[in-house]
């Protein structure tokens, strides 16, 4: 899926602190909706990647398990008033070496859900004037508030989301 790369695009943070309780609903569903995609798939079909190459639906999914951790340090920096945001593993290196096609679907979906649940209870936790409140983050070169990590997370689901739709209809 070269179609639009994920560190190709842009992001603008124009829009209200305000705008938090949506994005938090899109984050919410997102374990959800992997479940509703992969229920009834084979693991041949969850295994496969396209052409040998790129992320098969697992992998897809367990990337999305590997970067929940950086979500959770990122409000945390925020919070604890860091100028500058930790960087992202632009190799993947954590996905690649975690074997998500060796797993089951059903506990790779578990895992999603107990991690996503995480996330959830930081940003629950949160007052409403945090939402506002922002650090450097390093590849983007511009401030990102907490409510921006929340957009940025539902939009790389979302990508991510896209990506399994995609080899669903290639190998089913």
């Amino acid at each position: 899926m070269g179609k639009w790369a994920w560190t190709e695009r842009k992001f603008n943070f124009d829009y209200p602190a305000a705008k938090w309780p949506d994005l938090m609903e899109r984050v919410r569903g997102t374990p959800a909706r992997i479940e509703e995609r992969v229920r009834g798939l084979s693991k041949d079909v969850l295994t496969r990647r396209e052409n040998g190459k790129g992320w098969s639906i697992q992998e897809n999914i367990g990337h999305l398990i590997d970067l929940e951790d950086i979500h959770l340090r990122r409000i945390e920096e925020i919070l604890a008033d860091k100028a500058v945001l930790v960087a992202a593993d632009m190799t993947n290196r954590k996905t690649h070496e975690a074997d998500h096609n060796a797993k089951d679907i059903r506990a790779l979906c578990a895992e999603l859900r107990a991690e996503r649940d995480r996330l959830l209870a930081q940003f629950e936790a949160l007052h409403e004037a945090d939402w506002g409140k922002s650090a450097l983050h390093p590849r983007l070169q511009q401030p990102m508030r907490i409510v921006d990590i929340a957009y940025f997370t539902a939009e790389h689901d979302d990508y991510h989301l896209a990506r399994v739709r995609e080899l669903i209809r290639l190998f089913s």
